[in-house]
């Protein structure tokens, strides 16, 4: 198998579209047509990904998302989102909370396996760095996957810390959204580049008790961003 992907969605024929082109790919495939359903499923299989509709009976998507990020033994799996077109608040959210991607209703199966296939091969990749490195305040412990500002423990998400190290590991390159997508993320993104944005922000927001840190995230307009060296 490829690995186990948990849908959780509360129309039928979208998890057994899903269902069948996943399947079609080698993988194992869970399913869930609520939010408690999903978030049990979940912490009980670890699955290695989850397809996440948004609008969902007994608790929403985004409650599921949060619920699984916030926790230790679930942080690291990746969520894909579903979403519904007017629900563009929804998906700012849902990329704040942790999920790594989103679609949005109507979608190609062939889109989502593709993105599936992305967000597990970015996850399943070791760390190229080991030990930990220390710029001003802000330390980073690789082989943990902790960060620490002034001693004290961040608490990010894994693409929050994700895009921080590759920061702090390349002080003063300057990343386009298309490249931070790419390296963070795992896949080359066309169109809508606002999840780095959302997740620049909310990086920037966590490293706000040292203003010098946060203010060592440039925006260099009309490029991206870079981590200046202090």
């Amino acid at each position: 198998m490829t690995g186990t992907i948990l849908i959780v969605d509360d129309e039928v024929s979208i998890r057994e579209l899903i269902k069948f082109n996943l399947q079609k790919e080698g993988y194992n495939v869970l399913e869930a047509d609520d939010g408690i359903k999903g978030l049990a499923i979940a912490k009980s299989e670890k699955p290695n990904l989850v397809v996440l509709d948004l609008m969902l009976p007994g608790i929403d998507g985004l409650e599921v998302c949060r619920s699984l990020k916030s926790q230790q033994n679930t942080a690291a799996i990746p969520i894909i989102m579903l979403t519904a077109k007017n629900e563009e608040i929804d998906k700012i959210i849902g990329l704040e909370l942790g999920a790594d991607d989103y679609l949005t209703k109507p979608f190609s199966p062939r889109e989502l396996a593709a993105r599936i296939k992305a967000v597990l091969r970015r996850s399943s990749k070791d760390s190229s760095v080991v030990g930990e490195l220390v710029v001003g305040k802000l330390k980073l412990n690789f082989s943990r996957y902790e960060a620490y500002l002034n001693k004290d423990k961040l608490e990010l998400t894994p693409k929050e810390y994700e895009l921080l190290k590759l920061f702090i590991t390349n002080l003063g390159k300057v990343y386009s959204r298309e490249q931070l997508l790419e390296k963070v993320w795992g896949y080359e993104y066309f169109g809508d580049t606002r999840t780095v944005d959302v997740h620049v922000r909310h990086l920037r927001a966590k490293l706000a008790a040292e203003p010098e840190i946060a203010d060592s995230i440039e925006t260099v307009r009309g490029v991206g961003y870079r981590f200046r060296d202090i």
